[in-house]
C-alpha cells in the first residue's frame, strides 16, 4: 500500500534521512522506532506530503508524493507530536469545524462525530473547552481530528509523548482498535509502546534503517542469544581468545576497558546450551583468577540499544 524508495532528506549539510526504503502493507500497524533525532519525524512529514525530500520517492496506492500530494493527503489522517488544536473552542465545535474545512458532507457530520466520540472516549468532554483538557484528552481530540474523515491510513508521531502511564495505556488501546480497520504508522522511541501496539517495527538510527521485521520475530531473534560477562586477572588476551575458540557457541568476544590489571570481556553466545560450566572448567584449568562471571539474556531492548548507541 505504501512504498518508500531511497528516501533522503538534507537540512543544509545535515543528512536527517539517508537512503531509506521500506514498504507498508494494507492493514498493518507499523512502528517507526529510533532515538530522538534519528529521522522519524522527518520521514513521516515527507510521507504525509508536509515536506519534500531531497531525493527519493514515496508511493501511496497509485499516487506519488511529487505528482499527487493532494490525493495522498486525502488518504491520510495525521497527528503530529503536538496536536494542532484550537484551545479556545469546545471539543464538539472544534471537530465540527475540522469537518467543515475538510469538506465533509453536512448531513454526515453529526453521525461521524458521534462515532469518533465513542471510539476516542470523548463523551464526557464534548462540551468542554479544549484548553481545560488534560494532555491525554487533548491527544484523544487530536486522534479524533485525524480520524474524522475516515482516512485509509493513520500516521501518528509520538502519540503517547508526555502522557502518564494510565493515559498511555488508553491511547494504545484506541490505536489497536483503529488498527483493526486502518493502516497505522506510528513513530516512537519507547520500545514497550511498539511491542504492545505494532505488528512490525522499523528501527532507524542517524537517518538509516538498522532493523526491520515483525515485532515477535525481532523479539525472538534478540532473545535467542545471550551474553556472558567475564572479568579475569592473570590472563593474556591472546591466550583467552585461543582457549575460548574451542567453544562453538561463542559468536563474538568483545573486550572492554581493562581496570586495575583486570581484563573485562563480553562473550556473545548463540542460543542453545549454557556454556558457563565448560567456560568455568577452562578458566580453572588455565588458573586464571575469576573476578566476575554472569549471564545476561538479550531482549528487544538490548537489540535497540546496540543498534542505536553512539559509536
Amino acid at each position: 500500500m505504501i512504498r518508500v524508495e531511497d528516501l533522503t532528506k538534507y537540512y543544509g549539510s545535515l543528512c536527517a534521512v539517508d537512503h531509506v526504503s521500506f514498504e507498508i502493507r494494507k492493514g498493518e500497524i507499523l512502528g517507526l522506532l529510533g532515538p530522538n533525532g534519528a529521522g522519524k519525524s522527518t520521514t513521516l512529514r515527507i510521507l504525509t506530503c508536509f515536506m519534500q525530500p531531497t531525493s527519493g520517492n514515496v508511493s501511496v496506492k497509485d499516487y506519488n508524493i511529487h505528482d499527487h500530494p493532494l490525493e495522498i493527503k486525502g488518504l491520510i489522517g495525521y497527528l503530529p507530536e503536538t496536536a494542532p488544536l484550537y484551545h479556545d473552542m469546545l471539543v464538539y465545535d472544534y471537530l465540527r469545524y475540522v469537518a467543515d474545512i475538510r469538506g465533509f458532507p453536512k448531513e454526515k457530520q453529526l453521525p461521524r462525530i458521534k462515532e469518533i466520540c465513542a471510539l476516542c472516549g470523548l463523551e464526557d468532554v464534548m462540551h468542554r473547552s479544549v484548553d481545560e483538557l488534560s494532555r491525554g484528552y487533548k491527544q484523544r481530540v487530536g486522534l479524533g481530528h485525524a480520524m474524522l474523515t475516515d482516512p485509509e491510513i493513520l500516521v501518528l508521531d509520538e502519540p503517547t509523548a508526555g502522557l502518564d502511564p494510565n493515559q498511555i495505556v488508553e491511547i494504545r488501546n484506541i490505536i489497536r482498535e483503529i488498527g483493526k480497520a486502518k493502516t497505522v504508522i506510528l513513530s516512537t522511541h519507547i520500545l514497550s509502546e511498539a511491542e504492545a501496539t505494532c505488528d512490525r517495527v522499523v528501527i532507524i538510527n542517524k537517518g538509516k534503517i538498522v532493523a526491520d521485521g515483525p515485532t515477535e520475530s525481532l523479539k525472538e531473534e534478540s532473545g535467542s542469544a545471550y551474553d556472558v560477562h567475564l572479568s579475569l586477572k592473570g590472563a593474556e588476551y591472546a591466550d583467552v581468545e585461543q582457549a575460548l575458540s574451542t567453544l562453538s557457541t561463542i559468536r563474538k568476544i568483545s573486550r572492554g576497558e581493562d581496570t586495575d590489571h583486570t581484563m573485562n570481556l563480553v562473550l556473545s553466545c548463540s542460543a542453545g546450551q549454557d556454556i558457563r560450566p565448560e567456560l568455568y572448567q577452562i578458566i580453572k584449568q588455565k588458573d586464571w583468577s575469576l573476578l566476575e562471571f554472569h549471564r545476561e539474556s538479550r531482549t528487544l531492548e538490548n537489540l535497540f540499544r546496540e543498534l542505536t548507541k553512539e559509536g
